[in-house]
Parts: C-alpha cells; sequence; structure tokens
C-alpha cells in the first residue's frame, strides 16, 4: 500500500483542526498509509531579524530532512496551483513510480531553501495566506479528494 506522509513543523493545538484532520486521516486510510509527523517549531525569538528567521529556517529544515523519504512535496507559495483533479492526477503519476509520497508543511517563516532543493514538486494551496495549521487541514482534505477521484468514490462533485 502506497505510503503518504506529512512532515510538518510544530503542533495543533486546536481541538477543531485536530478534529478534521483526524476525521480525514481515518477516510484516506482506506487507500494509502497515511502519517503525520510533527517536527519542532523553532520560534525562539518573538520578533526575529531576517539572520535570526534564516536560523530559524535552517534548524526546522534541519529537523524536516530527517524525515524526508520518497517522492517529496513541498508546500510552499511559490509553488504549482493545481484543481483537485489535476491534484488527484498527478498524484496518481507519482504513485504509479513511488512507494512513499512525503508533503512537507514549514512553519511561521516558510520551508529552508536547502529543503526546497530537494522536493521533487513544490505546491501551492492557494494565492491567499492561511495559518500553516488551517493548511494542514486543507491538504489531508485535498489528499483524501485526490484519492477518492482517483477511486472513482462519490466524495468529489
Amino acid at each position: 500500500m502506497l505510503k503518504v506522509k506529512i512532515v510538518a513543523v510544530g503542533k495543533i493545538k486546536e481541538k477543531y483542526f485536530i478534529d478534521a484532520i483526524n476525521e480525514y486521516a481515518k477516510r484516506l486510510s482506506r487507500y494509502v498509509n497515511f502519517s503525520i509527523v510533527e517536527v519542532k517549531e523553532e520560534n525562539f525569538v518573538i520578533e526575529p531579524n531576517d539572520s535570526e528567521k534564516a536560523e530559524i529556517l535552517r534548524r526546522e529544515g534541519a529537523n524536516i530532512k530527517k524525515e524526508l523519504s520518497g517522492y517529496i512535496v513541498a508546500m510552499c507559495i511559490e509553488g504549482k496551483k493545481l484543481s483537485s483533479v489535476d491534484l488527484a492526477n498527478t498524484l496518481d503519476k507519482i504513485k504509479n513510480s513511488n512507494s512513499e509520497i512525503t508533503f512537507i508543511i514549514g512553519g511561521s517563516y516558510g520551508i529552508d531553501e536547502s529543503v526546497k532543493k530537494l522536493a521533487n514538486l513544490k505546491l501551492s494551496i492557494s494565492d491567499m495566506t492561511f495559518p500553516h495549521t488551517l493548511c494542514r487541514v486543507l491538504l489531508v482534505e485535498q489528499i483524501y479528494r485526490a484519492f477518492s477521484i482517483i477511486n472513482d468514490g462519490k466524495y468529489h462533485k
């Protein structure tokens, strides 16, 4: 069975986000072996300057790199924007030649460039800005929707 993993910076504290993620993860489990790995968020300064932000990204990036495997998809603002059907088609092609897909969601300052360079694909959820905890909910839902489409499920209308 295909493994799909999300590596995300930070923990989610809001129960309603956790409940939504758990619901989509449960639904997704009929299609793939799904997991989420949370790595430490390195916000050690309230308002960091540029060099402090770079250090935060470097440290988070080092933690992310330890969890990467398979086909790597970085979720970042400059990434490609896909419709749900296009995402399904893309994941269907990826799964035909890979046994694992890892999605990356960065922290408050994004994803370190060294991690982005390792990505096979860069995706963007939207031109709008969302909290990275909400992006996790959106991404899990879209992954579920994609596999529902791939498997001719009734979820996508």
